[in-house]
């Protein structure tokens, strides 16, 4: 037992009631606050209850909007492209657009960067000279060059003793990629061969200015090419893709084209001129009816839970407006409307979708109703199922965050909200019982303290008292 300042005057005295005063004052205090304190705690973990019910709808809630997010997101909804000739082009869909409708497809020129091979030399190891070699970009037309003010000249330092090869590592390093160089030893010998990008405003030239005048192996003007001066070295020109999009004649600088009708990309990969293609977009109809069975499941899981949690007797949330409003949105969810702006018999609301609605609150997945919609309004219901501001993502979206919002008594955001202020206001009322408590024992251990010096005293005094009359009556014989 701790030994405090009362119980130590007690034990100098010598004397005492026998009782344990220290232990008297702490059981007292404690009994005082006991019915308060037990209330209290009761309560706190009923509210942890409550908070702990309260967060996993939550996240069930949240969870559920964020997979259907992440599989629009995915593609695996999008309408599937079908091009009649393959061969011409491979189309893809980004994550998150449904384009619609059909196209005739007509490639009469692929996009290709410039390739030039420069003269021969004996080996890769030969010296090309000392100077600088300008690498300048712009358009080659037949034997002429324009030049693009935007895109600065690229100057290239060659020393004395820069090889053929050591020559090509400088133009990769200094194009930073615009330009492939390498060294190919062919029939004729070491050649450097050089790649731009695609499309026709990356053509180039090569401008030296050597440190003598030659033009033999070794000489840095031995490698300067421009159209007009030397054309066999050109073994192809850097030029534009171009095609027709329903007859609308289109260019590209590169083989892969973008901003086409819906968002679809197409990566050009050959030509057929005279011979358009039909290309068209196709709803992705047994993966919205997967993704619609799992959605009702995921709800379903949902209904079950709240079933669980706000049950009248024993549920945590039996008398919670948050869970009853929970409930009706669900009951409510079928019939929002998640389309505005669907055109007249278009499917609009979760209900054209096959969600339905049964008398014990679940849900199930209406196929014909579904099947209905596929069929008269596949575009339609491929447009559901994207990432923009109408659809079913953006739906359960904002259900989830209406849900969760804090400042709505009536949400379950609410709700938690309540649940932690109250628990916030019990974990001080604990805190305050804490120091009343202790304030109490204190008090009754000073209070005892003091008696058991008015005791101590009254039996030293009784003490001398008898022995004055043992000694008085000893005195009388």
């Amino acid at each position: 037992m701790t030994t405090t300042s009362g119980s130590s005057i007690i034990s100098a005295l010598g004397a005492g009631s026998g009782v344990d005063f220290m232990k008297l004052a702490s059981d007292i205090s404690a009994a005082s606050f006991a019915a308060q304190r037990n209330s209290l705690t009761a309560r706190q973990t009923a509210l942890e209850a409550q908070i702990s019910a309260v967060g996993q709808l939550r996240g069930a809630i949240t969870g559920l909007a964020s997979a259907l997010g992440d599989r629009i997101r995915s593609g695996d909804l999008a309408p599937r492209p079908e091009l009649a000739n393959p061969a011409v082009a491979k189309v893809t869909v980004p994550a998150g657009l449904s384009p619609r409708g059909n196209f005739a497809l007509e490639v009469t020129q692929l996009a290709q960067g410039q390739t030039l091979v420069g003269r021969a030399y004996a080996n890769r190891d030969a010296l090309v000279g000392e100077g600088t070699l300008t690498l300048r970009f712009g358009t080659v037309a037949g034997g002429s060059f324009s030049a693009d003010g935007a895109r600065p000249a690229i100057d290239i330092a060659v020393t004395a003793t820069d090889t053929l090869a050591s020559l090509a590592t400088k133009i990769n390093q200094a194009s930073g990629g615009a330009v492939q160089a390498y060294v190919a030893n062919g029939a004729a010998g070491a050649q450097l061969v050089m790649k731009g990008r695609e499309g026709a405003a990356n053509g180039f030239v090569l401008e030296a200015a050597g440190a003598g005048a030659g033009d033999a192996p070794g000489d840095l003007g031995y490698l300067g090419w421009s159209p007009a001066t030397n054309t066999t070295q050109l073994q192809g020109t850097a030029r534009d893709a171009a095609f027709t999009l329903d007859s609308v004649a289109m260019t590209s600088p590169t083989n892969r084209v973008t901003g086409l009708p819906g968002g679809f990309v197409l990566n050009l990969t050959a030509t057929n001129t005279g011979a358009p293609t039909n290309l068209s977009f196709a709803s992705n109809t047994d993966a919205i009816t997967s993704v619609m069975s799992d959605f009702v499941a995921a709800l379903n899981d949902i209904v079950s839970q709240l079933a669980d949690v706000a049950a009248p007797i024993g549920g945590e949330l039996g008398n919670d407006s948050g869970a009853r409003e929970l409930r009706r949105d669900l009951a409510g969810l079928a019939s929002r409307i998640i389309m505005p702006g669907a055109a007249d018999g278009e499917p609009r609301t979760l209900a054209d979708l096959g969600l339905a609605l049964n008398r014990d609150g679940s849900f199930r997945l209406d196929s014909a109703r579904l099947t209905r919609s596929l069929e008269t309004s596949p575009d339609a219901v491929a447009a559901m199922f994207t990432t923009g501001v109408s659809g079913v993502f953006a739906t359960m979206d904002r259900f989830a965050r209406e849900t969760s919002l804090v400042s709505d008594p009536g949400s379950l955001g609410g709700s938690l909200k309540r649940f932690e202020t109250q628990q916030a206001a019990s974990d001080e009322r604990l805190a305050k019982i804490a120091e009343q408590q202790e304030d109490l024992r204190e008090r009754l251990t000073r209070e005892f303290t003091a008696s058991e010096r008015r005791v101590a005293a009254s039996q030293s005094t009784l003490s001398f008292l008898r022995q004055q009359v043992d000694i008085w009556s000893n005195s009388e014989r």
